[in-house]
C-alpha cells in the first residue's frame, strides 16, 4: 500500500513557490520529484561529517559507490545543514537540540511531500548518554520521554501549550532489534529515551558551569529514570517522534551510548574507541536498509 507523506498545513497549497530556506532549495528552482522522488530511506544525525561518512558507508554496502567517492552536499548553498544522497537513501544533518532538528524536519517533510515520495522510513542515528548500560551499547527507542519521564512533547503554538505524542513505530523497532541479532556485533536493547532541553543541568550533570544540586540528588534522579524504563538520554528524539507521527512517517531512533551516566558525567573513552562506537548505529541501520532492499 502506498503510504504518502502527510503535511498538516493547508496553506502550502496556496503558495506559488515553497522556499526551503535552510536547505537552500525551492520548488521554483529545483525539480523535487526528479531529485528526490526515488528516496525510500532518510537517515538523520547531528554532525554533517558523520552523515557524509554514513553516505559513503551505505554507498559501498549497496554497491552504489566507493567510500572514497565524491558525494556532493546538496545543501552547499547554506551552512545550516548538510544533505547527501546515494540511490534511495537520503542522509541529512540536523545539528544539536530540539530547535535545530525541528527546523530541519519541517523542511525535510515538505521536501519529501513535494517530491511525491511514498513509503518512507526515517531513522535518527546518533550518540547518547546511557543509563545502566555498558558504553558502546546501542539503544533502539521505544518511546521518547521528557525530563519528567512522560511520553510527550510540549510545543507552544500561538501562546498555547500543545501536547503531542512521542511514540515511535513499534514494528520498525522490532525489525531493528532483529537486525542487530543477525549482525551479532554489539549489545543492542530497546528502551525509552529521555529527551532534554540541555546537555548539562537538564541531564543532571555535575560538571557544567552551573550546578545547584549534589551527587546524591543526581544519582537518585537517574535511578528514577532507569526505573521508569529510560535507557539513554539525548536532545532530539521527542520532536522527531512527534513530527514523524503527525506526518504519517515510519520512524525510529537508534543511538549508541558513549558512557554510563550512573558512573560519571564526562566521556573518557579514547578517540578511536568513540569513532568505533559511533559507527555502530550506522552498521545497524545500514544492515536494515540492505535487508529491506533484499541485498542481504
Amino acid at each position: 500500500r502506498e503510504n504518502s507523506i502527510h503535511v498538516c498545513n493547508p496553506h502550502l497549497e496556496k503558495m506559488k513557490e515553497d522556499i526551503l530556506y535552510h536547505f537552500a532549495l525551492g520548488t521554483g528552482t529545483h525539480d523535487f520529484p526528479a531529485l528526490f522522488g526515488d528516496v525510500k530511506f532518510v537517515c538523520v544525525g547531528g554532525s554533517p561529517s558523520r552523515m557524509k561518512a554514513f553516505t559513503a558507508y551505505i554507498a559501498e554496502e549497496l554497491g552504489l559507490g566507493s567510500p572514497s567517492g565524491d558525494f556532493p552536499n546538496i545543501c552547499a548553498g547554506t551552512d545550516r545543514y548538510a544533505m547527501y544522497k546515494v540511490g534511495p537513501v537520503l542522509s541529512v544533518s540536523h545539528g544539536m537540540g530540539i530547535p535545530s532538528i525541528s527546523i530541519m524536519l519541517h523542511e525535510l517533510i515538505k521536501l519529501l511531500y513535494h517530491a511525491k515520495c511514498s513509503n518512507i522510513t526515517i531513522i535518527r542515528i546518533g550518540t547518547s548518554g546511557g543509563i545502566g548500560l555498558e558504553p558502546g551499547s546501542v539503544v533502539v527507542t521505544r518511546q521518547s520521554v521528557d525530563a519528567t519521564f512522560k511520553p510527550q512533547f510540549e510545543q507552544v503554538v500561538l501562546g498555547k501549550t500543545i501536547i503531542r505524542s512521542t511514540n515511535l513505530d513499534e514494528e520498525l523497532a522490532q525489525e531493528l532489534i532483529q537486525c542487530s541479532k543477525e549482525i551479532n556485533q554489539f549489545n543492542t536493547v530497546i528502551g525509552n529515551t529521555m529527551c532534554t532541553l540541555d546537555f548539562y543541568e537538564g541531564q543532571g550533570r555535575l560538571d557544567g558551569a552551573i550546578c545547584l544540586y549534589n551527587e546524591e540528588e543526581k544519582l537518585q534522579y537517574l535511578k528514577e529514570a532507569y526505573d521508569s524504563g529510560v535507557r539513554n538520554i539525548e536532545m532530539e528524539s521527542s520532536v522527531f517522534a512527534a513530527m514523524c507521527n503527525l506526518s504519517g512517517v515510519r520512524a525510529a531512533v537508534v543511538c549508541v551510548t558513549l558512557l554510563n551516566r550512573l558512573e560519571g558525567d564526562q566521556i573518557s573513552s579514547s578517540h578511536d574507541t568513540l569513532v568505533e562506537y559511533q559507527q555502530r548505529p550506522q552498521k545497524l541501520v545500514g544492515y536494515f536498509i540492505k535487508k529491506s532492499l533484499g541485498k542481504v
